[in-house]
């Protein structure tokens, strides 16, 4: 046999910078967080802008209260059937087949689990669509104004919850895979559909064309998106069931303590609106406050758990402990240091930033103001919130899901007196507390169950993979959040700029400079090595 040394070796293929973006893309940890990063600044921006079109036309008052309640009940329903997580277990399950090399067992698995609770989900919507004026009650005069308009747009939105719980399920084919790119564009679909239904049908049905545009949007976005994927990845649907099979048992092992429990994390939205509800449009100005929140919270918390997930259950399920212990506290590390800056920022900056996203048309200066106290007061919780979502996912990945759950059922009954108490002590504003002091103890909770169970330790050995999470690391974070913190505020107590719309981008301008500077300078004569490692993970 003769060789032909003049034979061209096969070229791989060239790969360009954005090459993870391609759908069939199989991600590492870091390209996925950076995708779903990416996808939820994107999905944050226009998020804002949803927000923005909604306060421009309808303000902060009883109809705006109506359409933020009207949410709860389809979303505590998607809960409590499905454990709010469906991507998360089947990801733990899928990945347990794939590993076996039986993933055709894995795909009737899944066909019959989603046969399955879209029987038991579909019932559970018919129910609830008759008996919304009885938990609307909770809230409303089912017979008042605000109370018919809510049970009118809960009823819109109640069907869409089986588009996310099909659009979940869909989503962990593609995530055991290591394919994030439908997962990251479904958030921007859904919000997209929900300024089309208000910029198309508000002059002619007013507030409740925001729920046809959500109900649009969860079912192009988080649903047909991702069959779409998941067909593309060679997934076959298969109208089964089969009551006895392992997989369905297994997942109903897993999820029912994620039914049976509820969390802060949950409910936190809820308890809040239960509490606000005695003052016009106190609820709205609340959940502006925390969906602005909750912009740099997935940014810099969510995406990065929903990135790791697939990659913590496959070391746990290769029984990989040691380097599973290591990465979660890596991205516990990485988390709060950069929380705890983003913390500082928002904080400084809540005024402006609040004042120039929401403060037009419908809504006034004094919606402005009190929404950016609550805004400030939720930012300081930023470092507890990211953690939690790092934690809570590490016992999903280990297959414990009845521990997080119990603990989470737990603080949450024992926070409704805080949050009780501060409202009748501070009023509104005590109940932005309430929320941080309730998401501390659950994260702080959740911290020390994964230490005393030897899931994720908290301290140990220096230069072992058990030595928790860098304490010195986040402590230099911490010290360049206070003195940028400091030095931003007084920037802007000494050069006041007028609540105007130049007035508020010069001053998001300078006390951002300002920031940037001081935190910089403070990481980098600290020794602190968080700059040199986003600089890496970007470049």
């Amino acid at each position: 046999m003769t060789v032909n040394k003049n034979a061209n070796p096969p070229i791989a293929p060239r790969r360009g910078p954005l090459d993870f973006l391609r759908p069939s893309h199989s991600h590492t940890a870091t390209s996925a967080t950076l995708l779903l990063t990416l996808s939820a600044l994107t999905s944050r921006v226009i998020g804002l802008m949803r927000e923005q079109f909604i306060a421009y036309r309808f303000g902060a008052g009883p109809q705006t209260d109506a359409y933020n309640v009207a949410f709860f009940l389809p979303e505590l329903i998607n809960y409590l059937l499905v454990g709010g997580a469906a991507s998360i277990t089947f990801v733990t399950i899928l990945d347990r087949y794939r590993a076996d090399n039986d993933e055709m067992e894995g795909e009737r698995a899944l066909s019959i689990i989603l046969n399955t609770m879209v029987l038991v989900l579909g019932t559970a919507i018919l129910i609830a669509e008759i008996f919304t004026p009885h938990y609307i009650r909770i809230y409303f005069d089912p017979a008042s104004p605000e109370g018919i308009l809510c049970t009118h747009i809960t009823r819109i939105l109640l069907p869409g919850q089986l588009f996310f719980f099909c659009g979940g399920v869909l989503t962990s084919v593609l995530l055991v895979r290591k394919q994030f790119s439908f997962q990251a564009l479904s958030p921007l679909i859904y919000n997209i559909c929900i300024i089309a239904g208000g910029v198309l049908l508000a002059d002619r049905i007013g507030v409740s064309s925001l729920g046809y545009g959500a109900l649009a949007g969860a079912y192009l976005g988080p649903f047909l998106l991702n069959a779409y994927g998941a067909y593309r990845a060679g997934m076959r649907y298969q109208p089964l069931l089969d009551f006895k099979h392992p997989g369905l048992r297994e997942w109903v092992r897993l999820s029912l303590p994620l039914m049976l429990g509820v969390t802060i994390i949950t409910l936190d939205n809820q308890i809040l609106g239960y509490f606000a509800k005695h003052g016009a449009g106190d609820i709205t100005r609340l959940t502006y406050a925390k969906r602005l929140f909750t912009a740099p919270t997935a940014i810099i918390g969510q995406a990065a758990g929903a990135a790791s997930m697939p990659f913590f259950a496959s070391l746990f399920g290769r029984k990989q402990f040691a380097t599973f212990a290591a990465a979660v506290n890596r991205s516990v590390t990485s988390l709060i240091a950069f929380s705890v800056l983003g913390s500082a920022v928002m904080i400084a900056l809540a005024r402006p930033s609040v004042d120039i996203i929401f403060r037009r048309g419908s809504f006034h200066a004094a919606d402005s103001i009190a929404t950016a106290s609550y805004f400030g007061i939720f930012a300081i919780s930023l470092a507890f919130w990211t953690a939690q979502s790092i934690y809570a996912r590490a016992f999903y990945a280990s297959g414990e899901t009845f521990m997080p759950m119990l603990a989470g059922t737990i603080i949450t009954i024992t926070s409704i007196p805080i949050y009780w108490q501060l409202h009748e002590h501070f009023g509104v504003i005590g109940l932005a507390w309430a929320s941080n002091i309730a998401i501390l103890l659950q994260t702080g909770t959740l911290a020390t169950l994964a230490h005393r169970h030897s899931l994720v330790p908290l301290f140990g050995p220096a230069g072992t993979p058990y030595a928790g999470p860098n304490w010195p690391e986040i402590a230099r974070a911490g010290f360049a959040g206070l003195v940028s913190l400091a030095g931003t505020t007084l920037v802007l107590h000494f050069l006041p700029q007028p609540q105007t719309y130049r007035g508020d981008i010069t001053a998001i301008a300078l006390g951002g400079s300002v920031w940037a500077a001081l935190a910089a300078t403070t990481l980098h004569f600290t020794g602190s090595k968080i700059l040199l490692q986003l600089r890496d993970r970007i470049f």
